[in-house]
């Protein structure tokens, strides 16, 4: 062991005080041999719940192959996982966002109790995979984070299909007339057509393709198919190449330093992720004390283009950007620019730069050059304004030109439920600027996404003259002029709380504004008479327990700890 020589392992499995322990772990089947080797976490969310974790049985035991190759003894463990798409648009999606911190506190429990020598960690989707990069920064053991894979792109009536594009949309579409109930059938049947996280570049994927510039990813982790051979070929690398970072002790956060941080926005900025990607980033960078700042987003959009359209932004899939080169080809783009820091280290022994020197460009029309980008500024914005002091987020990739720059009268909704039946009631209309309230991380609580509201707006064809905003989230998966995270939240009596039916607000997304047309005197005034809402939970329940230590969406919605 390099400049460690002795294993955590060892605290359960060495001496004679440890006998009782040797003797649990024969009652399993272990040998004496395994019990001398290295024990490695085989995290696996593994459900029959979410498509993307459906098939994670086979890459856990693809890793647990590498690791056994390499000369470890992998130990297999679960963690929980909630389906995103599933739990959207009711109760049930005020759980995801606080379900990260339960997978973090899992792994931890875990690793702590049983004294794992590293870890490789296997997920798909949205919260369950910066829960994992959390505890893998608080734990700081050698680790290997592995995705499950996008699912291969569907199609209907010739066209190219996801879940959101044209499904989730279709909703609104069907409201509107627009399609019959056939033909919203027909695109059930055929928008999702294999196992993996959804074919769009939404949360899940835009996180497992940032863990490859973090460092934390394997190359292709990304965008390999969650169908393909090369898939489980990936996670039995992933398997020995742990072997080597305990062999070498290298450690999560010689990883994840704040040039990665930095690496992993820059590739967000060019590709067009989601805006959950700006909530995870700042939560992950907090577990290892990493300064990283709501501003560097912003800062890193400014000189970083876009490059990739991918849904719901643009017409090509995951699939699409794999067979273009992947990841690795769009960081090449990149750090041929200057701008990456390519000596950073990675999981594979070699710098970000080693990784991606052979990679390249095998489609211009999925990954545009440098020279010839979508827009000269990257796919997020960071908004302020008297509406948001604390900062919002917007997905900029994702917003019609008409938007870009929008000034309408308020339509105040304090819950998603009713902005969503108003919507569906055919009560918006076009210039509207729909706000949406108390649905904040201590508010709603649990921060929820918003899919079905944005997908409604832009199935009845609005999104080119609507805007939404919310002290929520919006789905990877939304488009159009959506914008989130509004900060401080109205429960905490941030201004949107303040805002009236009827109010002027004006969008500035190229200028960074948002902003409600009132005087300070009349904030002030409204201010006086505001007063805190009663908690939509109370008792003895988990969400009960996240509103009263969860902290600001600014600061990455992380919970407040004692002392």
């Amino acid at each position: 062991m390099k400049g460690n020589s002795v294993l955590p392992s060892e605290q359960v499995t060495q001496g004679v005080a440890r006998a009782p322990h040797r003797s649990l772990f024969y009652a399993m089947g272990y040998t004496k041999e395994d019990l001398q080797k290295p024990l490695i976490g085989i995290v696996n969310a593994f459900n029959e719940i979410i498509p993307g974790h459906i098939h994670l049985r086979d890459l856990a035991q693809a890793a647990k192959l590498g690791v056994s190759a390499a000369g470890g003894t992998p130990i297999e463990f679960p963690v929980i996982g909630i389906c995103d798409g599933i739990a959207m648009n009711h109760n049930g999606m005020k759980y995801p966002l606080a379900s990260r911190e339960l997978i973090a506190d899992s792994i931890e429990t875990m690793v702590m109790a049983h004294k794992f020598d590293g870890l490789v960690l296997i997920a798909d989707c949205d919260k369950i995979v910066p829960g994992m990069l959390m505890a893998a920064l608080r734990l700081n053991i050698p680790s290997v984070y592995v995705s499950g894979g996008p699912m291969l792109t569907g199609s209907y009536a010739g066209q190219k299909a996801d879940l959101v594009r044209p499904l989730f949309e279709a909703v609104g579409a069907y409201a509107a007339g627009s399609i019959s109930g056939q033909e919203l059938e027909e695109m059930e049947l055929s928008a999702c057509p294999t196992c993996g996280s959804c074919a769009g570049l939404f949360t899940a994927n835009s996180m497992n393709c940032l863990a490859e510039a973090l460092g934390i990813g394997l190359p292709g982790n990304g965008t390999i198919p969650a169908p393909y051979g090369q898939r489980k070929a990936l996670a039995k690398i992933a398997g020995r190449q742990v072997m080597q970072l305990v062999k070498e002790n290298i450690r999560p956060r010689d990883i994840m330093t704040l040039n990665a941080f930095h690496n992993a926005i820059a590739l967000d900025m060019a590709i067009g992720g989601s805006s959950n990607t700006v909530l995870h980033l700042l939560a992950i960078a907090d577990e290892a004390g990493v300064p990283l700042k709501l501003e560097d987003f912003d800062k890193i959009s400014a000189r970083v283009p876009n490059i990739c359209k991918l849904s719901p932004g643009g017409i090509h899939r995951l699939f699409d950007l794999y067979v273009a080169g992947g990841i690795s080809a769009v960081l090449k783009q990149l750090g041929g620019q200057g701008l990456l820091h390519l000596e950073e280290k990675t999981v594979t022994g070699k710098t970000l730069g080693e990784n991606i020197s052979k990679a390249e460009v095998r489609n211009v029309e999925v990954i545009r050059p440098i020279s010839d980008p979508y827009t000269k500024q990257g796919g997020i914005a960071i908004l302020r304004g008297n509406l948001a002091p604390d900062g919002a987020v917007v997905k900029q990739s994702a917003v019609a030109k008409e938007m870009l720059k929008h000034t309408g009268p308020a339509r105040v909704f304090d819950s998603e439920e009713e902005a969503f039946d108003a919507i569906m009631g055919g009560r918006i209309n076009k210039g509207d600027v729909v706000v949406i309230r108390y649905e904040g991380p201590k508010g709603g609580p649990g921060m929820r996404e918003m899919l079905s509201p944005t997908s409604a707006i832009t199935g009845m064809g609005l999104d080119k003259d609507v805007a939404l905003l919310t002290d929520g989230r919006f789905s990877g998966g939304t488009r159009g002029a959506s914008i989130g995270h509004i900060s401080p939240e109205a429960s905490e009596g941030g201004p949107i709380a303040l805002v009236q039916e009827g109010d002027l607000i004006e969008i500035n997304i190229p200028k960074r504004t948002i902003n409600v047309k009132i005087t300070r005197k009349e904030l002030a005034d409204r201010r006086k008479n505001w007063q805190p809402p009663a908690p939509k939970v109370t008792g003895k329940s988990y969400l009960a327990r996240y509103a009263a230590q969860v902290t600001s969406a600014s600061t990455g919605a992380v919970l407040r700890t004692r002392g």
